[in-house]
């Protein structure tokens, strides 16, 4: 997991929200606006990390598979081996 993207995340998130807010009580639109803008860049860049992590996952599954896959040929090979 990269720490660094889901921090990126969480701030923008909050950050986000803190603009949303002071702009919602001080009635600048604009600045609301940046801030739920802002809150959707974190809403999308924890969603791309969580997709990240996943596709690691499947990837290092795949890889583990396939290494037991190649020890067992090993171990079955070198039976074959030692009956020669």
């Amino acid at each position: 997991m990269d720490n660094n993207g889901k921090f990126d995340a969480k701030k923008d998130q909050l950050v986000g929200k803190g603009k949303e807010a002071a702009g919602r009580v001080t009635g600048d639109e604009r600045t609301e606006l940046e801030g739920k803008t802002q809150e959707g860049k974190g809403d999308l860049k924890d969603k791309f990390e969580d997709a990240k992590d996943k596709v690691a996952e499947k990837a290092n599954d795949v890889i583990d598979n396939l290494k037991g896959k190649k020890d067992e040929m090993d171990h079955k090979k070198d039976r074959r081996d030692d009956r020669v």
